[in-house]
């Protein structure tokens, strides 16, 4: 039996738009949540996620079922956020601060810092640990499906997942003492 997945995908490749949009409901929050881990910044996440979903229109006769639907969709995410890399480099950063907002509790803002200091961490990873570790930890993906996406041999993910994992403890070591 097919997952609903394929079934969609034969259907938007038959030309229904419907099919599609239930595609995007079911990825648009997984895609979205995947760039920003990646890029670190929310605008920029939703310029991504919206650029993987119409490569992915664009490209669906390319889709092979034999593989997760997931997995083609969150490779072109990938590269997507790769592509976003690269041409971040060639821009100047500009940097806004957040006044904070005074009905936040202490015990809110300990695990918002937190929560910031493991994300500040993660962004400060080599691009294919944080890829690796995002889609392993966050996107719950196994090795091979990982390997799928990064275009990469199972144990090119475990050895970039061990390093990410090793790199982190080094780093939050500290603000867990």
């Amino acid at each position: 039996m097919q997952d609903p997945e394929t079934i969609y995908v034969q259907q938007v490749q038959a030309g229904d738009d419907d099919a599609f949009n239930e595609l995007l409901r079911r990825y648009q929050k997984p895609v979205l949540n995947f760039a920003y881990r990646l890029l670190g910044d929310a605008t920029e996440a939703e310029d991504v996620a919206q650029e993987t979903f119409v490569r992915a229109y664009r490209h669906i006769g390319d889709y092979d079922s034999r593989q997760k639907f997931s997995t083609w969709l969150f490779a072109i995410a990938h590269h997507a956020c790769l592509d976003h890399l690269r041409s971040r480099k060639r821009r100047p950063e500009i940097s806004l601060e957040n006044a904070p907002d005074p009905s936040i509790t202490s015990r809110e803002v300990e695990r918002n810092e937190m929560g910031m200091l493991i994300a500040a961490a993660v962004a400060k990873l080599p691009e294919d640990q944080r890829t690796a570790l995002v889609l392993a930890e966050y996107h719950g993906m196994s090795y091979a499906e990982i390997a799928a996406v990064m275009r990469c041999s199972e144990k090119s993910v475990e050895s970039r997942l061990y390093r990410a994992k090793q790199t982190l403890r080094g780093r939050l070591r500290p603000l867990l003492a």
